[in-house]
């Protein structure tokens, strides 16, 4: 497996140069550009601003730009609810953006922008899910094929603890191999295995029912039934905004350790940018209602547990650059 390589830990949190070599000076938002994703051939370079632990790339990348296979690409897309009513609204439009498919590793993609930007729409898109699919105009690619509806290469975490209540632990992370015929004793013994790796008491916790769990709990087992169907592409919506901070940054590190396990593309959706810049190895800024994606940055994977990256000045850096751009969208 091809973990997300690691950033050596140093006292300010940037990265320790080799001996014998001076240190780079710290990036600022003023600094020089540096090389980005490499281009397909024929396809315009692409340069990149380092912002702290991030690379602010010149421009969205589109499918064409892209050297390898692309896992989700949306070509133009524009998606307005009751169009041609008096009610229409349009929630997104014209976004475009390619993610590559990183065999035997995946990336993990976070969406931000100001609030009633279209994040959940694009998700949504994604997964198939009406009313947001289809989309009113443009080409929403999963692997490079249109998308039809759900499917089972595409697993969904949502922010409200979705699961069955007169169902146990145990069945609610084991039903979707109920449902692909799994039989009782093999989808219950892998069914124990995830409920072990999501940080759960198998004794205590496996025969408990929803009404008897913490919201915390309840998410790990929601998190455990999409993962342990192990798909291609996991959709996460705000999976952790009801938890309290010290219960979120838990979750975001099992989730990190997690994603290296599936190998899976992760797009996941937050209104905390400290979240987006700790879990992303790319980030898109969308812009106010309707939404399209108006910047794409890449991140350096952190180099330790979420609540420690929080005293990091590299990674503050990229937070605060985020927050100033979503704080001027907001006011405009």
């Amino acid at each position: 497996m091809s973990d997300r390589p690691q950033t050596p830990a140093g006292t300010s949190g940037a990265a320790v140069p080799p001996p014998g070599t001076q240190p780079a000076p710290a990036a600022s938002p003023s600094g020089p550009t540096a090389p980005a994703d490499p281009p397909a051939a024929g396809a315009p370079a692409l340069a990149a601003h380092a912002i702290g632990m991030g690379q602010v790339l010149d421009h969205v990348r589109a499918p064409e730009e892209v050297p390898r296979p692309a896992i989700v690409a949306f070509r133009h897309v524009t998606k307005t609810y009751n169009a041609g009513q008096a009610n229409a609204f349009t929630a997104i439009r014209d976004v475009t953006f390619v993610v590559e498919d990183l065999v035997d590793k995946g990336e993990f993609v976070c969406v931000l922008g100001p609030s009633g930007c279209g994040k959940s729409t694009i998700l949504r898109l994604i997964a198939g899910l009406a009313p947001q699919h289809p989309a009113t105009s443009g080409e929403v690619l999963v692997q490079g094929r249109p998308v039809q509806g759900p499917g089972a290469d595409r697993g969904m975490v949502f922010q409200d603890y979705t699961s069955f209540d007169h169902r146990t632990v145990l069945e609610n992370v084991t039903f979707g191999l109920e449902c692909q015929g799994m039989p009782r004793r093999q989808r219950f013994e892998l069914g124990r295995e995830w409920i072990a790796k999501v940080g759960l008491n198998v004794a205590k916790d496996q025969n408990k029912f929803p009404h008897e769990l913490s919201g915390g709990m309840r998410q790990r087992v929601a998190i455990a039934r999409t993962l342990i169907l192990r798909p291609r592409i996991i959709l996460m919506d705000e999976p952790f905004g009801a938890l309290d901070p010290n219960t979120r940054c838990n979750m975001q590190d099992l989730l990190i350790r997690l994603w290296k396990e599936v190998q899976a593309t992760v797009f996941f959706i937050t209104h905390s940018i400290e979240e987006a810049v700790f879990l992303g190895d790319r980030v898109y800024l969308m812009s106010n209602s309707p939404g399209t994606i108006i910047e794409e940055m890449k991140i350096e994977p952190p180099d330790r547990p979420a609540h420690e990256m929080l005293g990091v000045p590299r990674f503050l850096d990229t937070v605060h650059y985020i927050r100033d751009k979503i704080t001027q969208l907001e006011v405009t």
